[in-house]
C-alpha cells in the first residue's frame, strides 16, 4: 500500500490516544502541527521527544487535524504505526495468491460473536484469517499487544471453535517493520493471550508471523518470521540476534578483545578464570609486555613466571601455561593448534578454554561454557538442574552448538560471558531491564531470577591456623621457597608456626633456633580463603640480632626485602605481613 505527498515532522508529545502535536517545516517556516495518531495503542517506546515522523495529509475527512501520523523513526528501524495498514497489505497478499492460489476474498466476515478481518475460498477450503499489527519490538524480537486487548483474546477463542467446525482457521501477526528475529506474544502485557494462542495452536490454528518491508510513503507484506509461543522450549533457538545486537552496542573494550591473536586470547581466558575482569587488565598488560609469545613463555624462568603472576591467586595456572607453552613448541612448531580436540590436550586446558580459543582465535562453531554462561541460560529457560553436574554443562554445550550462528562464533561466546558478568550478575538481582532477553527470559517472567541456577552444596572448607613469623635483623629478611608440588608450589612465604601461638610460644621458638629477639611485635590477623581450605593467620614482626643460627635451615633464604619485589614471588595471603617489611605484593604493585 502507498500514502501520498507524506511529510516529515519531530514528534513532539502525545496529547491523548488519537491526537498528538509535532513539529513541521525547517526555518523560518517551522510550526507546530496537532496530527491524528492512526494508532491508539501505547506507543509509548516509539513516540518520543525529537523521533522522527513521517505524516500523511487526511484529505478531506472532516477532522479538525490536517495530517495523519503513519510512521516512526526507532534507531535505524522505521516503523509503521498506521492501525489500518496490516489490513491492507494483507489484503493485497491474499489477492495476489499469498495464502491460497485463485482465492475469493471477504473483508469482514462474521462467525459467532466475532467479526474476523478475512474470510478466503478456495475451492472447497474455508478460511476465517484474523490480522494484528504488531509494533512493540525489543532487542530485535516483536511483540504484542503493548497493552491487554479483550478482542483479540475473544477473536482467538472463537477461531478456536471455528476450526472445531471445520473451518481453515489462520491468525497473521503483520510486524509493521523489518529487524524482528522472531514474534512472541507479550506475556507481560497480557499472558492469558499467550496461553490462548497456544492452545489455539494445538486445536489446529496457524500461527503466523511477516515481517513488512517499510518506507516512509508506503509499505508491503514481505516475509515470515519465526513464531515463538513455547518460550520454554523454543527460546534457545531465538537467543543468537538480539544477544549479538546487544553485545554489539554494549560490549567492554578489553585489550585481549582488541586483539584476538590465539596467544593473547590463552592467556586472558586463564588469567581470567577465578579472577575479575578489572584487576586482570594490568596483569595482562605486564605479561604481554614481558612474554610476548610462545616461545618466551615456553623459556621463562620460573620465578620471573610466578613473579609476573604474582597476586592472581590460582598459581598452579601459570605452571600449566608454561607446561603448555612448552607442548606447543615441541609438538605444533610454536603454533597454537586450531582445533578443539588438539586444544583440549594441551595442560591447563579444559572444555571452556578450549571452546574459547577455538571461538574466538580460530573461528571454530564451538561453545565455551563457564559459569557465568550455565547461570544466564538456567535462569532464561528456568532449568532447574544442578549447574554441578557435569552432564547439565554437555547438554547445555550440545543445545548451543545448535544454535551458534556459524559467521560469529566467538562473538557469540563472548556475548554470553558478557551477559552474565554485567546483567544477569550472581549475587543480587540481575538487572533484567538491560538484558536482550528481558521479553523471553522465564525468570524474569515469573520473578524467580534469585532461585537459579541451581547447585548443589559445596563441601566445607578445611579451617588451617597459623602463626606467620615475620623475621628481620638490621639488613635482611628471612623467606623460604615453597615445595614444586602443591598449595601455592614454588613461591615464597614467612616461617610460621601451626596454630596460633602465644608471644611466650614465639619467644621459646627463637630461642630453640638459636636467636635473641631485640624487639617482637604482634600483627594484625588475616585470613586468606583458597578453593578448598582457608588460612587463619595470627602473626609477629621480630626483630633479631642476627639472624646467622639460622643458616642451618637450607630452606631459607635471607634477603634484603627490596629484593623480594623483583626476584622472589610472595603470593598474596601473606600481603598484610609483607607490608611490614614495605613489600609490594601483587596487586598492590599495579
Amino acid at each position: 500500500m502507498r500514502y501520498a505527498g507524506i511529510i516529515q515532522g519531530r514528534f513532539i508529545e502525545r496529547i491523548n490516544r488519537f491526537i498528538a502535536r509535532v513539529e513541521v517545516g525547517s526555518g523560518p517556516g517551522t510550526h507546530r502541527e496537532e496530527v491524528h495518531v492512526k494508532n491508539t495503542g501505547r506507543c509509548s517506546e516509539l513516540f518520543l521527544p525529537g523521533a522522527e515522523v513521517f505524516l500523511c495529509p487526511q484529505g478531506g475527512t472532516g477532522r479538525r487535524t490536517a495530517y495523519d501520523l503513519v510512521a516512526v523513526r526507532k534507531g535505524e528501524m522505521l516503523v509503521n504505526v498506521d492501525s489500518q495498514a496490516p489490513n491492507a497489505v494483507v489484503r493485497e497478499w491474499l489477492e495476489a495468491g499469498g495464502l491460497v492460489s485463485a482465492p475469493f476474498v471477504r473483508p469482514e466476515a462474521t462467525y459467532g460473536n466475532s467479526r474476523f478481518d478475512f474470510y478466503v475460498e478456495a475451492g472447497e477450503r474455508r478460511i476465517l484469517l484474523e490480522v494484528k499489527g504488531v509494533t512493540l519490538e525489543r532487542q530485535h524480537i516483536a511483540l504484542f499487544p503493548d497493552a491487554p486487548s479483550e478482542r483479540a483474546l475473544k477473536h482467538v477463542q472463537e477461531l478456536i471453535r471455528a476450526r472445531r467446525e471445520g473451518y481453515e482457521c489462520f491468525v497473521l501477526f503483520v510486524i509493521q517493520m523489518k529487524g524482528a528475529s522472531c514474534f512472541t506474544p507479550n506475556r507481560y502485557a497480557q499472558p492469558m493471550l499467550a496461553e490462548a494462542l497456544s492452545q489455539a495452536e494445538q486445536a489446529g490454528v496457524r500461527i503466523l508471523a511477516y515481517d513488512c518491508q517499510v518506507d516512509a510513503d508506503g509499505l508491503r507484506l514481505d516475509k515470515p518470521v519465526p513464531v515463538m509461543l513455547d518460550v520454554e522450549k523454543q527460546a534457545l533457538s531465538h537467543i543468537a540476534v538480539p544477544l549479538l545486537s546487544w553485545y554489539d552496542r554494549c560490549r567492554r573494550r578489553l585489550p585481549w578483545r582488541e586483539q584476538p591473536t590465539p596467544y593473547r586470547v590463552w592467556i586472558s581466558e586463564i588469567m581470567l578464570q577465578q579472577t575479575r575482569v578489572e584487576a586482570v587488565k594490568p596483569y595482562f598488560e605486564r605479561f604481554m609486555d614481558r612474554l610476548p609469545d610462545v616461545e618466551a613463555l615456553a623459556k621463562a624462568p620460573e620465578d620471573e613466571l610466578l613473579k609476573l603472576w604474582e597476586g592472581l591467586g590460582y598459581y598452579s595456572r601459570a605452571r600449566n601455561l608454561q607446561s603448555a607453552a612448552r607442548q606447543i613448541m615441541e609438538e605444533y612448531q610454536g603454533q597454537m593448534p586450531s582445533e578443539y580436540g588438539e586444544l583440549l590436550r594441551l595442560k591447563g586446558i579444559g572444555s571452556y578454554t578450549a571452546g574459547a580459543i577455538a571461538s574466538i582465535a580460530f573461528h571454530r562453531a564451538v561453545p565455551a561454557v563457564d559459569g557465568n554462561v550455565l547461570r544466564v541460560i538456567s535462569r532464561l529457560l528456568e532449568d532447574g538442574e544442578d549447574i554441578m553436574n557435569p552432564s547439565v554443562r554437555n547438554g547445555l554445550e550440545k543445545a548451543l552448538s545448535g544454535v551458534m550462528p556459524k559467521d560469529r562464533p566467538g562473538d557469540f561466546n563472548q556475548a554470553l560471558m558478557e551477559l552474565g558478568a554485567m546483567v544477569c550478575l550472581p549475587n543480587g538481582r540481575p538487572k533484567c531491564d538491560q538484558c536482550p532477553w528481558e521479553m523471553i527470559c522465564q525468570a524474569n517472567l515469573h520473578g524467580t531470577q534469585e532461585e537459579f541456577p541451581r547447585r548443589s552444596k559445596k563441601k566445607a572448607r578445611t579451617i588451617e591456623e597459623k602463626t606467620i613469623l615475620v623475621l628481620q635483623d638490621a639488613q635482611r629478611a628471612a623467606i623460604r621457597k615453597r615445595p614444586s608440588g602443591g598449595l601455592l608450589a614454588g613461591m615464597y612465604e614467612f616461617p610460621s608456626l601451626e596454630g596460633h601461638a602465644s608471644r611466650e610460644e614465639v619467644l621459646a621458638w627463637l630461642k630453640a633456633h638459636g636467636l635473641h629477639a631485640v624487639r617482637i611485635r604482634e600483627l594484625p590477623a588475616s585470613r586468606h580463603i583458597f578453593t578448598h581450605k582457608e588460612w587463619h593467620m595470627t602473626g609477629y614482626s621480630v626483630l633479631v640480632d642476627e639472624l646467622e643460627p639460622m643458616r642451618a635451615d637450607r630452606t631459607l633464604l635471607f634477603v634484603r626485602p627490596q629484593e623480594t619485589e623483583e626476584k622472589y614471588p610472595i603470593p598474596s595471603a601473606f600481603a598484610v605481613y609483607a607490608g611490614y617489611l614495605h613489600i609490594r605484593t601483587g596487586k598492590e604493585r599495579m
